[in-house]
């Protein structure tokens, strides 16, 4: 669409004075501006570091299918070997059914070393716990764009607020070079007696008030500055400088697509869903594990005659089953959590979506009334330029009062201050538009 420049003929003056300044620095555009975040926000940096996270988690998840395989070993001394009770008539076969003699078994040296194999056949847990983390690593997708996009928003907010701020200063340096020659022509006035003493100190009260104004303006354009290289993370210490002519698309319409907040429950809903699902899975079906061990056991004696130490090799494979039975329905408690957590990811897909819809038509309604208000008072301003001019000229010619100088130069401040919030207010709405259609792009 064609781009239309926000200043008209009567501000060409300003145009070459605002180039002239910008060409003593080097200047940066919003997406330069855009570009520069994009490396060196630290909220970008820490979203990029949780993609990462993510990506480890997932392959953790994965890699609980692998074959685990552990060594183990132990040396147990016993000070009293333990006992175990034998029927008597183990020692004595005519001794009586039912009486016992205790006995202790083994020597005191005891070592086992082995390895233990283990490889999950099945388990529902391990298979949902990699879906799981799977739509995860895509939320923290989702939330890196949408910190993008946070960060775009804020980075064109402040630009704007710069640009709008930079042209205030441009008019107020206008205003006050008129005031400024207004005071010296009332002084010369006063000092042939054709005007006031009274009418110069008016004129001197608005050239005071004017420099007051350029102050605050000056001080928060530097906040604003400020505020914005913080947002594309360079230092505060650095020097930058801005495009000072605004551009703005005179019509745009924007094809809705799903924005990310939506995109985002979506994907919470299907990360829910999944949890749900495997603990149902949990509660019914069984696991399933190879396993196997290999290894040695020792046995020693340190007393004479007979002292020894021998070791025995001991193996197996097989396969082992877990079921659960009873858990005290911690799983059932969990899994009316996460019905709850669905329930109300459900109503806030609705409620956003609503909202979503509510602030689209705001957005348009705001940008239509600021583009308006754009149109008209930028005829204002050439009109309250040109009845200041002839004011002046009249005032000049004894046909015009001071007053009347004053009002007109309050009428052009107030066109040309109506004029920029406007325009502001355009820029602002487009860029909501932008974003709650979900066409806003830090590759724009």
């Amino acid at each position: 669409m064609k781009l239309v420049n926000i200043h008209k003929q009567t501000l060409l003056l300003l145009f070459i004075l605002i180039g002239f300044q910008a060409a003593q620095a080097q200047v940066c555009s919003l997406q330069q501006c855009i570009d520069t975040a994009q490396v060196n926000n630290k909220n970008l940096q820490m979203s990029r570091n949780n993609i990462s996270i993510g990506e480890q988690k997932e392959k953790e998840a994965k890699v609980n299918l692998i074959p685990k395989v552990t060594a183990n070993a132990d040396y147990k001394y016993f000070t009293n070997l333990p006992y175990q009770l034998m029927p008597l008539s183990t020692f004595n076969p005519t001794a009586p059914e039912g009486q016992f003699k205790e006995a202790q078994f083994g020597v005191p040296h005891n070592i086992n070393a082995n390895l233990q194999f283990s490889m999950p056949l099945y388990n529902p847990q391990v298979y949902g716990a990699i879906l799981t983390t799977k739509i995860a690593s895509e939320l923290t997708e989702l939330q890196y764009k949408k910190t993008e996009e946070q960060i775009y928003f804020e980075i064109s907010n402040l630009y704007y607020n710069a640009q709008i701020l930079h042209h205030q200063l441009a008019f107020i340096d206008s205003n006050l070079a008129n005031a400024t020659r207004l005071l010296k022509n009332m002084q010369l006035l006063n000092e042939q007696l054709l005007a006031k003493g009274v009418d110069v100190s008016k004129v001197k009260l608005q050239v005071a008030q004017l420099t007051t104004q350029k102050e605050s303006l000056n001080s928060k354009y530097e906040q604003v500055l400020n505020a914005l290289k913080f947002a594309m993370g360079v230092s505060i210490e650095q020097n930058l400088q801005i495009e000072p002519n605004i551009q703005y698309q005179n019509a745009n319409e924007y094809t809705p697509s799903s924005i990310l907040d939506i995109r985002i429950i979506k994907t919470q809903n299907r990360l829910l869903s999944s949890e749900l699902s495997t603990l149902n899975k949990s509660r019914f079906l069984p696991s399933i594990n190879l396993i196997g061990m290999y290894g040695t056991t020792g046995f020693g004696y340190d007393k004479q005659p007979n002292d020894f130490l021998k070791f025995y090799p001991i193996g197996f494979a097989g396969i082992q089953l877990s079921y659960p039975l009873f858990n005290g329905t911690v799983t059932q408690r969990k899994i009316n959590q996460k019905i709850f957590e669905l329930q109300n990811n459900e109503l806030q897909f609705g409620l956003l979506t609503e909202q979503n819809n509510m602030q689209v038509k705001n957005a348009k309604m705001q940008k239509e009334v600021a583009k308006k208000t754009v149109e008209t008072t930028t005829e204002q301003i050439q009109l309250a330029q040109t009845i200041y001019e002839q004011t002046i000229i009249q005032q000049k010619q004894g046909t015009a009062s001071l007053t009347d100088v004053l009002l007109a130069d309050n009428a052009l401040r107030e066109a040309q201050q109506t004029y920029l919030s406007a325009v502001i207010e355009y820029l602002k709405a487009d860029l909501e538009l932008k974003k709650l259609t979900g066409n806003i792009s830090t590759t724009k």
